[in-house]
């Protein structure tokens, strides 16, 4: 989140870090509109959908900047990036635990890598103590596990299987008979 210009000692906002989410979603856009040239027409119409109000609503927050930097109001500067220095080691723990997650989805599979992915990353930003211990591990399991239910089970696409995923095909075909 970017601060607010100093009137006092004419500082200006630096709003460089603020541009890293919106060109990555604009690059992932791009990218995701790339790779469903060949999908059927209903999938392309929902990504195109989709994709360009993301695409809208990037290019009016760097119209923005753009404006704000133009009128002499902001820089863009990266400095805050990694500031506040007091924040620095659970962002670098973020990120190992994201390279983490990445690692182990092929061999943990989608559900289990989700499930500890966000039990982890919200235990390391909000803390773990008695009061959200039962909420934290409640909210992950309701994500992963639906996550696994919408994307695999409804959407039917394919994500690295690991032991929920083998025991829950395995389940399926008791209860169903197949």
């Amino acid at each position: 989140m970017s601060r607010e210009p100093d009137s006092v000692s004419g500082e200006k906002q630096p709003l460089g870090s603020d541009l890293i989410i919106p060109v990555a979603a604009i690059a992932f856009t791009l990218y995701y509109f790339y790779t469903i040239i060949d999908s059927p027409w209903t999938a392309q119409v929902s990504a195109f959908f989709n994709g360009s109000i993301l695409l809208g609503l990037c290019a009016i927050f760097l119209i923005g900047v753009a404006a704000k930097v133009i009128r002499g109001q902001a820089t863009l500067r990266f400095h805050t990036l990694l500031e506040p220095l007091a924040i620095a080691p659970k962002r670098g723990a973020l990120f190992l635990l994201t390279f983490a997650y990445i690692l182990c989805i092929d061999w943990a599979g989608f559900t289990i890598t989700t499930f500890l992915f966000l039990t982890l990353g919200m235990i390391l930003l909000s803390g773990w103590n008695r009061r959200n211990k039962i909420f934290i591990v409640s909210l992950s399991a309701v994500l992963a596990i639906g996550g696994y239910l919408l994307f695999v089970v409804l959407f039917e696409r394919h994500f690295p299987k690991g032991p929920f995923e083998y025991a829950f095909t395995a389940m399926m075909k008791a209860v169903g008979g197949s």
